[in-house]
């Protein structure tokens, strides 16, 4: 790899927004009479003065001016319209990333001159979640690979048995379990029938958002897998089902909620990503077992744990697949 190209994707890596400078390991740096900038043989003081001192950049990094950087994260591949991404960010947890912060729900402009202060910390307070949600995501267990329409993909005699042992595995926790929202489609229609058996008394509601798809083109590009066609539209209805199911609880909710989230391995990846603000192009790089639990904690301050990913523990090993 070149060394223009390999500034390119420091550069590329380090881009959150706009990019004033970036920095890669090059080996240490010769020493510059102690740190101190002096004036070049022929030049002014204060052309001296704007030189940065050795300090400025920790030892065995080379810092890029302004334009450069510019120039090598223009090379890096543009998000989606669907995806935001502030500029400015510089990996920093954005409380607001559900867009249900307190501050983002009330219009500031509307607050009361007589009583000021008091009544906007009671609107902020009136808006503030209390209760956590806990989210499983749950794989589809193991299907008909040969099915040629989706109604022709249903679980293999293996797959049942894992949608029995996810099931079971649910139950033995113990909770209280709100809701089950599942994908329309039939591998993850006919999982959830079998997972609710050992949950009686869960609705169950289907939904076209949590649909497989594409949600984005993933980083690094795989050579085999490459549906370009449908990244537009799967992925603006990916990003959709994140929006609309993944977020902190209503300030309504007393109590905390336990939902239950059965769809496909390219959903549940994406939405890991995005839940924890991790880069969503990434989401290739996670492997998820047919039936596997998948567990999200979601704070009232909208902080965002991962507490298992993909978790088959409680399968027999020749019971476990990936496909």
């Amino acid at each position: 790899m070149s060394f223009r190209r390999a500034l390119a994707l420091a550069a590329c890596g380090l881009a959150g927004g706009s990019v004033l400078f970036s920095a890669v390991a090059v080996g240490k740096q010769p020493a510059r009479g102690g740190g101190d900038a002096e004036p070049r043989p022929g030049g002014s003081a204060a052309a001296a003065a704007a030189v940065p001192p050795a300090s400025a950049a920790p030892p065995g990094l080379l810092l890029l001016p302004p334009a450069a950087a510019a120039a090598a994260a223009a090379s890096c591949p543009p998000a989606p319209g669907w995806i935001e991404r502030p500029a400015g960010t510089g990996g920093y947890w954005d409380s607001n990333w559900d867009r249900r912060e307190p501050l983002a729900l009330i219009n500031l402009k509307k607050k009361n001159e007589e009583t000021g202060e008091e009544e906007l910390a009671s609107r902020l307070d009136h808006c503030k979640a209390k209760a956590t949600r806990h989210i499983f995501l749950i794989r589809h267990s193991q299907y008909n690979l040969d099915g040629r329409a989706d109604k022709d993909r249903t679980l293999t005699p293996l797959g049942r048995e894992q949608a029995e042992l996810t099931g079971h595995r649910l139950a033995s926790l113990g909770l209280k379990f709100d809701q089950i929202i599942h994908s329309s489609m039939t591998r993850a229609t006919e999982t959830t029938e079998i997972i609710s058996k050992h949950l009686p008394g869960v609705k169950k509601i289907s939904t076209d958002l949590l649909r497989e798809g594409a949600p984005i083109e993933p980083d690094p590009p795989v050579s085999h897998w490459k549906p370009e066609a449908v990244y537009y539209e799967d992925g603006a209805r990916i990003e959709a089902a994140f929006r609309n199911f993944i977020h902190r609880a209503d300030a309504k909710q007393e109590e905390d909620s336990y939902e239950i989230f059965v769809c496909h391995a390219n959903v549940i990846r994406y939405i890991v990503c995005r839940a924890l603000q991790f880069p969503p192009e990434g989401w290739l790089r996670m492997s998820l077992n047919n039936g596997s639990i998948t567990h999200l904690v979601i704070r009232p301050n909208g902080r965002v744990a991962l507490r298992t990913l993909g978790d088959t523990g409680f399968m027999p090993p020749d019971k476990i697949t990936r496909t």
